[in-house]
């Protein structure tokens, strides 16, 4: 059986490396059950990777369980990462129901409680522009706007690169691909939430109370303008977040929405008050 290396693996496979793993499956499938778990215990991890990859998933399941009560955990995991089955090699062992209370509160309230002391930084970029909201209160309104569209078109992109992720369709390596094809998916996506909303601001907003000089117009479009830059900048950046977690053997589950939330809500502040005052020349 050949042996087949990580630098292979994370390529687009060759002709006769394709036909290498092929001939490896049938000689693997050949085999009873327990023979290929002490083949599994016994043969490279990249070798191990690149045969499962080709049989059916409950198959694979059953094989790493099997795997798993001969003491050989710490290559299922291995195994389990490479194929995507598991996230990280720091994820939980077990499912979510099996696994108990602590175990997830372990893993999870790190992140949530450091990433809610950084959550003050909005608050004070807010207080920072309290004269902008002073002079043109109807900015006030779409501030949530800003933020609750740039943290969804983010967590839509993230989660789609998490499940590529976990089927094998992408690899940390492809980032650039990656960020490539978000970038021109958001801006797109930007565009015409951009001008939904501009259209809502010209049509249902008061004018009465307008700094002099000023028109529905003017803030409409700083507002779709802040819109579009929040929208492209979170999208690319929900598509990468799942990529960097998985580098860094972390767990994209855990990792990417609470931390892609709290760098959403941040950067929309800032990038709507910046906007806004630069396209308005408020003070």
């Amino acid at each position: 059986m050949a042996v087949m290396n990580a630098t292979l693996l994370g390529n687009q496979p060759t002709a006769f490396a394709a036909r290498e793993i092929e001939a490896a499956r049938s000689a693997f499938l050949f085999h009873e059950n327990n023979e290929r778990v002490r083949l599994l215990s016994v043969m490279p991890v990249s070798e191990a990777i690149a045969v499962l990859n080709q049989c059916p998933v409950a198959l694979v399941r059953r094989l790493l369980d099997d795997l798993a009560e001969t003491g050989e955990v710490v290559r299922v995991r291995q195994i389990a990462t490479g194929l995507g089955l598991i996230s990280s090699e720091v994820e939980p062992d077990g499912n979510y129901l099996t696994n108990s209370v602590f175990s997830h509160v372990r893993q999870r309230i790190g992140w949530i409680v450091g990433l809610a002391l950084l959550g003050i930084v909005s608050g004070l970029i807010i207080s920072h522009y309290e004269d902008t909201l002073s002079q043109l209160v109807l900015l006030a309104i779409y501030m949530p706007v800003i933020a609750a569209a740039g943290g969804n078109a983010g967590s839509q992109a993230a989660t789609l690169v998490v499940r590529a992720l976990a089927m094998n369709e992408v690899r940390p390596g492809q980032w650039l691909q990656v960020m490539w094809k978000e970038l021109r998916i958001a801006s797109i996506i930007a565009i015409s939430l951009a001008a939904v909303i501009m259209a809502r601001v010209m049509l249902f907003s008061d004018d009465s109370a307008l700094p002099s000089g000023m028109t529905l117009i003017d803030i409409a479009t700083a507002i779709g303008l802040a819109l579009s830059i929040q929208v492209t900048i979170s999208t690319t950046l929900g598509g990468l977040l799942p990529l960097v977690a998985r580098k860094l053997k972390l767990d994209p589950a855990v990792l990417v929405s609470p931390v892609l939330a709290s760098v959403v809500d941040i950067s929309g502040m800032a990038i709507y008050f910046v906007t806004v005052n630069a396209w308005l020349g408020l003070t």
